[in-house]
């Protein structure tokens, strides 16, 4: 895929995520060895690691279903993509259950391989995160 094609996929990935199309967003990862990996020490922050795409999905469920019956959304506002590798900075915004709201700031790096996300790593500021949605 071109560079373009990489940056669309992304994109369309994001797009499907922030309206809780989920069915649509998880069928753009691989399933040959996905994972997603986010920033931050397992001990203090309970969803930082590494996630195999299962571990993806039941974290995405329980998130969007228990925390955020609306969704998060991701605007994205700036991207930088070479090769295989679109790198997005983005805000989040949710309103949770608890009535306490969610808008962190991101940057992502996806790899991309055949057409699907094959990989994601994702910083954020955790300390925000887990006052947010792991409280």
């Amino acid at each position: 895929m071109s560079i373009e094609e990489n940056k669309k996929l992304v994109a369309r990935f994001w797009d499907a995520f922030s309206k809780s199309e989920f069915d649509t967003a998880l069928a753009m990862l691989s399933d040959n060895g996905f994972t997603w990996w986010i920033a931050g020490d397992p001990k203090k922050f309970p969803i930082a690691g590494l996630k195999t795409k299962e571990d993806f999905i039941k974290l995405l469920s329980d998130v969007s279903k228990a925390v955020t019956p609306d969704g998060i959304q991701m605007k994205p506002y700036a991207w930088t993509a070479e090769g295989d590798r679109v790198a997005m900075e983005a805000e989040s915004y949710a309103k949770m259950l608890s009535g306490k709201v969610y808008n962190n700031k991101y940057h992502f790096l996806h790899i991309v391989k055949d057409g699907k996300l094959q990989a994601v790593k994702e910083y954020l500021d955790t300390t925000h995160a887990t006052e947010i949605l792991c409280t």
